[in-house]
């Protein structure tokens, strides 16, 4: 039995493999979940959400070129950067909240997600969900 060999930057851009495992699953919404149950555990400090995003535009733009197709969906990295950055400075106790919200937002794409989506390569990938991550975040903390 031999498993394939795939390349480092698919390997994070699917959040090590999450997405590979999940992608007939709803894999946007298992990343969201790791990355919510992470943040349950440890809080996500600034610079954090910063390098998962910039390592994400460079993983899932390779990504792009090693499955040969746009925006796959295997590759999650982009949602726990949304997710970390919907419940940023925010208690714990917005955590499930701001899981259910970020979900909705990323599935519905309402503006300025949908633009955000439209920019190529990785920074689309990426910006769309950092940008449903801000709206969320910007109704929690009116909220709280």
């Amino acid at each position: 039995m031999s498993f394939p060999i795939y390349p480092l930057s698919l390997w994070v851009a699917t959040v090590g493999g999450l997405g590979l495992l999940t992608r007939k699953m709803a894999p946007g919404t298992w990343a969201s979940a790791a990355a919510c149950l992470v943040n349950a555990v440890v809080p996500i400090p600034w610079w954090a959400i910063l390098a998962v995003t910039l390592v994400g535009v460079w993983s899932t733009g390779e990504a792009e070129h090693v499955l040969g197709e746009t925006d796959p969906g295997c590759a999650n990295i982009d949602e726990v950067a949304g997710m970390w950055l919907s419940t940023f400075l925010l208690p714990r106790s917005f955590l499930l909240p701001g899981f259910v919200l970020f979900r909705v937002v990323d599935i519905l794409k309402p503006f300025p997600v949908s633009a955000a989506e439209r920019l190529p390569g990785g920074w689309g990938i990426m910006l769309d969900d950092l940008a449903g991550g801000a709206l969320v975040n910007v109704f929690l903390q009116a909220v709280n």
